[in-house]
């Protein structure tokens, strides 16, 4: 079964912008998306509300399908491990379009066990490279985020990030009609942190 993640970080675009990409991915290799799971929340957070439901309905020999590995993780190294062994413990595979040593998956066959395990084996560590490639990009860019914002408060520039009025407003409405913190980020396209501090302003 292919179960595709999609994520966008807060300050990005919705997340399910990639949902085409990911269908048209798995119809190239005969298959069908099951279930997609999709949030707006940092990569480098370990516990997503959407990456734990995926997690706790996979089955064994299932896919976890993604457009690019930093869209599964940009965590610290001992989170990723943590994620990854999770994922192995339940049988679990990850595809990611933008690495074409895990696309075998999509086909995998039991016919060769030496040749499975192997393949298996050289997406494991490609996975792991392109998981420290994706963190070492996010902790530079935090590290230019705050040189410009120090830069910024020495010459008299910085107001620090200015209030999103518009979604302030659909969050509040949406709550107030009752909806719950989860329901709320998905149709407003924020993270439920989002949507939770925003609560904690309107209370």
């Amino acid at each position: 079964m292919i179960r595709a993640y999609m994520r966008a970080s807060t300050d990005e675009q919705n997340a399910s912008r990639a949902s085409t990409m990911l269908t048209d991915f798995a119809k190239q290799h005969g298959q069908q998306i099951a279930a997609t799971y999709t949030e707006n929340a940092s990569g480098s957070i370990k516990d997503r509300p959407e990456l734990k439901r995926l997690l706790s309905d996979a089955l064994k020999g299932d896919i976890v399908l993604v457009e690019s590995v930093d869209r599964l993780t940009r965590l610290s190294v001992d989170d990723w491990e943590a994620l990854r062994s999770e994922i192995e413990q339940k049988g679990l595979r990850i595809v990611s379009i933008d690495l074409p040593t895990s696309h075998a998956a999509m086909t995998k066959t039991d016919k060769d066990d030496f040749t499975d395990r192997m393949l298996d084996a050289v997406n494991r560590m490609m996975v792991d490279v392109m998981a420290a490639v994706a963190r070492k990009d996010y902790e530079q860019r935090r590290q230019r985020q705050a040189q410009g914002i120090a830069k910024a408060k020495q010459e008299g520039r910085y107001r620090g990030r200015p209030i999103d009025h518009e979604r302030h407003s659909k969050i509040a409405t949406l709550l107030g009609r009752g909806l719950s913190i989860r329901e709320t980020a998905r149709l407003v396209g924020c993270s439920p942190a989002t949507v939770q501090k925003t609560k904690s302003m309107i209370v």
